[in-house]
């Protein structure tokens, strides 16, 4: 096991490398074992970004059912499918297969219906995790603790079903390294909530990580020592959660007043849309998800709510193997 010393590890945003181009919305990253990268893109679906930085669209799917898509969330399946989280007005799981055509996985859950898709991720054994962010309509009304509607669902042999609710603006989620506990980012709860996990049921969830001012919680994931790798939108920040809970900020890129114009607009309950999707930076634009990548799995991309590029920088430790690294379309 690599030791670091992670309160002297920190990056500047002159540090970050752009490694794609000609994205539109890149949320979500994946990395496989062959080299090759698949984003979301709005409007398209996936995109699969190789290793030299080529983007080529897997689809062109500007809209499902009468309203844009736009993919936040994505998972790979082993016949090279993808799962697509819509956060579009008609929302829902969609499947996009190998021929860039695009179905309903599902669109609802014990008569819930999933209007603000957020994340999707398959785990080890094969169980669909999905979390939906909020039922609120339109969903800028849960842009504040108040709000706790959100919840998380699963799919397995036993059917889908909602496993954890009364979330604040649930965001990504994913299955530990142990497999005991599943671990949920709560953007406007700015924390991460972690659930203990037995055959598909979850238990009593616990305030596993809880992040102060300036802090929204996105994306998440582990590396192979067990700490958690946690993006903050608006502020441009990225954290490490050991495993004890503790956080140590790696990377922040923000405007000191655009935050304080943020939080005074969350205080107030009057935060919306133009907050979330405008950021002031030196270069980031609002990252919004972490994926390990390369050969040794030490290079880092992150996603972004804004961006039109891909952004990558050199972790001193490996990210664990995620589900599809060995998966090839």
């Amino acid at each position: 096991m690599t030791t670091v010393r992670w309160e002297d590890f920190r990056l500047k945003p002159e540090d970050i490398r752009e490694v794609a181009r000609g994205l539109h919305r890149p949320e979500c990253v994946l990395c496989t074992e062959s080299g090759d990268m698949y984003v979301s893109h709005r409007a398209r679906g996936v995109s699969h970004v190789t290793s030299d930085g080529r983007v080529t669209p897997l689809s062109d799917i500007p809209e499902v059912e009468g309203h844009e898509l736009i993919p936040n969330g994505i998972a790979m399946q082993p016949d090279g499918t993808f799962l697509i989280a819509n956060i579009g007005e008609a929302g829902g799981i969609w499947k996009l297969d190998r021929e860039g055509g695009i179905l309903p996985f599902l669109t609802e859950v014990d008569g819930q219906p999933l209007s603000a898709a957020n994340f999707v991720c398959i785990d080890a054994d094969g169980r669909v995790w999905i979390t939906v962010s909020t039922t609120s309509l339109p969903r800028f009304k849960a842009y504040t603790p108040d709000v706790a509607d959100g919840f998380v669902a699963v799919v397995d042999g036993k059917g889908a079903r909602i496993v954890a609710d009364g979330l604040a603006f649930t965001n990504e989620c994913r299955v530990g390294p142990d497999g005991a506990h599943l671990y949920v980012s709560e953007t406007f709860g700015r924390r991460i909530r972690r659930f203990p996990l037995r055959d598909g049921v979850l238990g009593q969830g616990e305030t596993f990580a809880q992040f102060g001012r300036g802090a929204f919680p996105d994306g998440c994931e582990f590396d192979e020592e067990g700490g958690l790798w946690v993006t903050s939108i608006v502020s441009n920040r990225l954290y490490r959660v050991d495993r004890d809970g503790g956080d140590q900020l790696i990377l922040e890129d923000s405007d000191t007043d655009f935050v304080d114009q943020v939080e005074r607009a969350v205080q107030e309950r009057r935060m919306g849309r133009d907050h979330f999707y405008t950021v002031r930076s030196e270069r980031l634009r609002n990252i919004a998800s972490i994926a390990f990548g390369g050969p040794d799995r030490r290079t880092a991309y992150m996603g972004s709510l804004l961006g039109e590029t891909l952004y990558s920088f050199r972790s001193p430790v490996p990210g664990r193997e995620p589900v599809h690294w060995r998966y090839r379309r």
